[in-house]
């Protein structure tokens, strides 16, 4: 080592009493230091230890922080996304009619998969299949408490809707899509007509109606709510929904005034059918079904088919972009160009006063994806002979995403809001953790922490029931009264026959109502 630098130290005892000791430098003098001296030098060498102890204990520290933070995130990320494991081989068992089966599924999914937020998901679900199984009180208690739930927890979503501004929809209560709480009342209805109790049937046509008329409302406030946060940076606003008549919910209602000889509110009913597809064509979007012969009078018995078909709405995930200018962001999706690069097309500008310019966000949002259904025809017969094809009355699916129209801008700005906070804080959260770890393998660490942690909890909430139909087919026959075989028959596009639903002997009369429902789910 060059002489000036820091020299290597020697100590030899001296048979002085005083115990001083030599120190022999690398010029080869020596010379006496004292007790207090070696003390010093040995404090200002264990000094510089511990500071390089305290740094790296303080560097080990921050990444099992951050490995401890990864294992808690992935393992507590699932109930930042929607679990659709529970519904494996359900399809299945909907499509060779093993509703006993599926109702077992369900339930033994419930612990796991079905979690007290998601009760509502949980009533919609099984309730509709003790529906199709014919177990029509069971099916009626379980769509009571889903219409009940749905009702509670929008009148807390209400009062928390400020301070719930950035919250995940995936921690939060389920509280049903508008199409659900609809249609519940629609199959309680058929419950109660197979009970043999029309009054309550009457009850629960009535409350679609009821519910058709405040739809936007309910939305509107809880916008009005969203807009108190002091998160909030620009106008939350509903969407429009132009479906305000249920020409099945009015359907029905025709067939009971009918059977109860209330013929004018029967001729209302039917108008208020007409309406829909003057006031609501793109909803309707098939022609109008042939309802002229439904008033007249007959001395014949009526048999009335009702058929759902399909399986209503799932809903999907699409990833979307934020880039930020000075009080702008700007909404973006991605797609790859000739060259393999990606290309970002702007979808949406936004002011957003305070943020600045060149950050980058991805999140997600949820849509409504149409499951295909194979029925493209469906025959009716009866003792062995073809008497019409069934027509359409009520697209569930249409009806589903229109609906959807009204909240989903809320759900837009509920999204971009809760990205943009948790991105700028991230941001600022990965820059403190780079100076705390001196960059390296454990600022790297720090960053995919921070960078997993946000990814996680903006997760798109995809929860839907899955057993509504998509679709509502009806026809009428007339036959002299008496006991008579039917038998539906349905057919792909391609006339390739699907399946046949044998009802069997039915006694017919020209009192009352002969309601008779079929459904295939595929």
């Amino acid at each position: 080592m060059k002489k000036g630098c820091l020299s290597e130290e020697i100590f030899e005892a001296d048979s002085n009493e005083e115990s001083h000791y030599k120190r022999r430098s690398f010029d080869g003098k020596a010379r006496r230091i004292s007790q207090d001296d070696k003390n010093t030098l040995f404090g200002r060498t264990s000094m510089l230890f511990n500071k390089k102890e305290k740094n790296l204990m303080k560097r080990i520290f921050i990444f099992l922080t951050c490995f401890i933070f990864l294992l808690g995130i992935i393992s507590g990320c699932a109930s930042m996304k929607t679990s659709k494991k529970q519904f494996s081989g359900i399809n299945k068992k909907l499509e060779i009619r093993d509703f006993a089966g599926a109702i077992s599924q369900i339930e033994s999914s419930k612990d796991k998969f079905y979690k007290e937020k998601e009760k509502v998901l949980y009533y919609l679900d099984i309730g509709m299949l003790y529906h199709y199984n014919k177990e029509y009180k069971k099916s009626n208690e379980f769509l009571e408490k889903a219409e009940f739930a749905i009702e509670e927890l929008y009148t807390k979503s209400i009062s928390k809707a400020a301070v719930s501004l950035l919250l995940n929809d995936n921690a939060m209560d389920y509280s049903g899509e508008d199409y659900e709480d609809i249609y519940l009342n629609v199959f309680k209805a058929l419950n109660y007509l197979e009970l043999n109790k029309f009054d309550e049937a009457f009850v629960e046509i009535r409350r679609v109606n009821n519910k058709l008329s405040v739809l936007e409302d309910k939305h509107v406030k809880m916008a009005a709510q969203f807009n108190l946060s002091k998160d909030k940076k620009t106008e939350f606003k509903t969407g429009k929904s132009k479906f305000h008549n249920s020409a099945l919910g009015r359907y029905l209602s025709l067939l009971l005034y009918r059977a109860e000889g209330k013929m004018d509110d029967a001729r209302i009913d039917l108008q208020k059918i007409r309406d829909s597809w003057e006031l609501q064509k793109h909803i309707c979007d098939f022609e109008i079904p042939e309802m002229d012969n439904y008033l007249n009078r007959t001395d014949k018995a009526r048999i009335d088919i009702l058929s759902f078909v399909g399986k209503s709405p799932d809903k999907k995930a699409k990833t979307l972009y934020i880039h930020t200018e000075k009080d702008l962001i700007v909404i973006g999706t991605t797609k790859e160009n000739p060259r393999g690069k990606q290309n970002l097309k702007t979808l949406d500008l936004i002011n957003w006063k305070g943020v600045p310019k060149g950050y980058h966000f991805k999140f997600q949002l949820p849509y409504m994806d149409l499951r295909k259904s194979q029925v493209a025809k469906i025959k009716v017969f009866v003792d062995d002979k073809l008497e019409l094809e069934l027509e359409s009355i009520e697209s569930v699916e249409n009806v589903a995403l229109e609906t959807y129209k009204v909240k989903e801008p809320l759900i837009y700005l509920k999204t971009i809001t809760r990205s943009v906070v948790k991105g700028l804080l991230s941001e600022k959260a990965k820059g403190e953790l780079e100076k705390q770890t001196g960059g390296g393998y454990l600022g790297l660490a720090a960053r995919l922490a921070t960078d997993v942690a946000v990814d996680a909890t903006e997760n798109a909430d995809l929860r839907i029931s899955r057993f509504f139909p998509a679709k509502v087919l009806i026809g009428e026959i007339e036959v002299e009264p008496g006991i008579h075989f039917i038998k539906i028959e349905y057919y792909s596009q391609k006339g390739t026959l699907l399946f046949v639903d044998d009802i069997g002997e039915k006694e017919i009369s020209t009192s009352g109502l002969n309601l008779i429902e079929s459904f295939y789910l595929d």
